[in-house]
């Protein structure tokens, strides 16, 4: 079982790097059924959200506004439906195949915006 990602000093880390490990963590979470997700993108960004909470200097989520902390407590009610909703889907969205399938439609949405915008 892998190790929780507790908050320790990241002094030589990038925050991709740090945002990274709470990705990871996340899929593995996913994989060993603590709860599912719906697709690869809702576990990242689950993962990403677990991040800034704990204070990685990451960009805020496209669209939003930078998350800020204001010292109450989360919804006990709310947390639990959150967490009973995520524990009602399936692991399959983390799968190997899932992952790399996430990644080659990523990579090549962000090829052709870099191609459109490319001078001519």
């Amino acid at each position: 079982m892998p190790k929780e990602t507790a908050p320790r000093p990241h002094k030589a880390k990038s925050p991709s790097t740090q945002a990274g490990e709470y990705v990871r963590e996340e899929i593995d979470h996913v994989r060993e059924g603590k709860h599912g997700a719906r697709s690869a993108k809702q576990a990242i960004a689950i993962g990403l959200s677990k991040a800034r909470r704990a204070g990685v200097k990451l960009p805020p989520p496209p669209g939003k506004k930078a998350f800020k902390a204001t010292g109450r407590e989360p919804d006990p009610a709310r947390s639990r439906a959150a967490h009973r909703a995520l524990e009602r889907e399936g692991s399959a969205s983390v799968s190997h195949k899932a992952l790399s399938r996430h990644a080659r439609r990523s990579n090549a949405r962000e090829r052709g915006a870099s191609r459109h915008d490319a001078p001519a």
